[in-house]
């Protein structure tokens, strides 16, 4: 008690000496700014103490009283009054036992958001704490918490937190559930969600901070599983369907349905390659050709499919996705038997990627396609396997992602090399250098396969 007493008549001298110097600043202290200045000071100490304790102690029920004659009296005074009272609330509302003063409180808390956005600005991040907090602690106002989130996204954007994202994908599906609202919101929001997170995630890849890619990709997962029962692509497509056939030519919303059908892989439907058609008709982009690509590598007319993706690569200017064209370049003229042609775009994919293994098997495997075709003896029909299973071994060890797939051909294509027998016949050594001719050209070592 003597403590306090002492510590109230240090504020009070203080308060005194403060009202003269800020005397100019009275709508920032309210009507009483000697008192403001003196509660501030009080319940600031008392909440110092309660943080220093890891806000173990008791010292936060002492900072109550000043803590609330601030906030009804100088909201203005300082943005601790609503950093701190967050915290100080929080306490409360967790410690009363009387649910008819808890919802008072809950009230208070709202209110105290309001005040925060009235005095100090930032609507769109503190509307997104206070969605967040309404949700959390009143679950049966999921409604009014779905429009407070809602609006703070739109406001934020990419500035968004993830608990606002979070929760404002559960409040809508409570809606969803509820009746109050269609399956598409949830879709929508998934899609915005989504193009917030990932661009954090890139955002803070290029800063090279992983604590925070960890986060943003831990907030990615959650978004994932919850938007995971209603990601099925009958749903997606039932709801789209109606969209499209209302405004088959609204370009945002053929971006949304090739989005979203693309990356939920419901691209074998025939929504997806009318949305795709329209898109690429209306704005063509490298994004709209590759997807035209991938719909006519669906249906096996390769000849197509090569010529939008020709269109895709030149007008493609991220490296990355540059490399994944050359790549379905690669295949479509695998699949046209056009060796030469196929190799080049796995080269070019692995120029723009050099540790992608992928484009290393698939020369690989063009190079096991035309092995019998590439020999007319008992040697030359199988020397292909040599620079094939090479080329498998790149991949392994350059590319985790492709190791085991690598190993099962490396085992699979070394069984077809020949036998002792057969290059002693043709005056060969194992470890001896080979030219591999027809279209491969390329040298490699002699190796049996017993």
């Amino acid at each position: 008690m003597k403590k306090k007493s002492v510590l109230l008549c240090s504020f009070i001298i203080c308060a005194l000496f403060f009202s003269v110097s800020q005397a100019q600043e009275s709508s920032k202290y309210g009507t009483d700014s000697v008192t403001c200045v003196m509660n501030n000071s009080l319940y600031y100490e008392f909440f110092k103490q309660w943080k220093q304790s890891n806000y173990k102690n008791e010292a936060w029920v002492d900072a109550v009283a000043p803590w609330r004659w601030v906030f009804k009296n100088c909201p203005k005074s300082t943005i601790n009054i609503y950093l701190h009272g967050e915290k100080i609330l929080d306490k409360l509302i967790k410690t009363e036992t009387d649910k008819g003063k808890k919802d008072k409180l809950i009230d208070t808390l709202m209110m105290m958001y309001d005040k925060r956005i009235q005095c100090f600005n930032k609507e769109g991040y503190v509307l997104g704490k206070k969605g967040v907090d309404l949700y959390k602690l009143r679950p049966s106002a999921y409604e009014e918490a779905y429009n407070i989130l809602k609006k703070s996204v739109n406001l934020e954007k990419n500035k968004s937190n993830g608990p606002t994202l979070i929760y404002y994908f559960r409040a809508a599906e409570k809606m969803v559930k509820a009746g109050k609202a269609e399956k598409i919101i949830l879709v929508d929001i998934y899609d915005k969600t989504s193009e917030i997170i990932d661009f954090n995630i890139k955002k803070y890849q290029a800063e090279n901070n992983q604590r925070k890619v960890t986060n943003w990709e831990n907030i990615k997962g959650n978004i994932e599983l919850s938007f995971e029962p209603y990601a099925t692509c009958e749903d997606l497509i039932s709801i789209y369907t109606i969209k499209f056939n209302e405004t088959p030519n609204d370009v945002d919303l053929l971006k949304k349905i090739t989005k979203i059908l693309d990356k939920k892989k419901c691209t074998d439907s025939d929504l997806f390659f009318q949305a795709t058609e329209n898109l690429h008709n209306a704005q063509p982009t490298a994004k709209s050709a590759e997807l035209m690509g991938k719909m006519y590598i669906m249906k096996e007319d390769y000849k197509i499919a090569a010529d939008y993706l020709i269109q895709s690569v030149e007008l493609c200017e991220d490296d990355n996705d540059k490399a994944d064209v050359h790549y379905l370049l690669a295949y479509v003229y695998f699949q046209l038997k056009k060796y030469v042609s196929a190799r080049n775009h796995c080269y070019e994919a692995i120029k723009l990627r050099p540790n992608d293994g992928k484009p290393y098997i698939l020369i690989g495997d063009m190079y096991v396609a035309s092995a019998k075709s590439c020999g007319d003896n008992d040697l030359t029909s199988k020397v292909a396997y040599w620079p094939a299973v090479d080329k498998y071994i790149k991949a392994k060890n350059i590319d985790p992602s492709v190791a085991d797939i690598a190993k099962t051909k490396i085992n699979t294509y070394s069984q077809y090399f020949p036998v002792k027998e057969t290059i002693f016949f043709y005056d060969l050594n194992e470890g001896d250098t080979y030219f591999v001719e027809c279209w491969i050209n390329e040298n490699t070592k002699v190796r049996t396969s017993d």
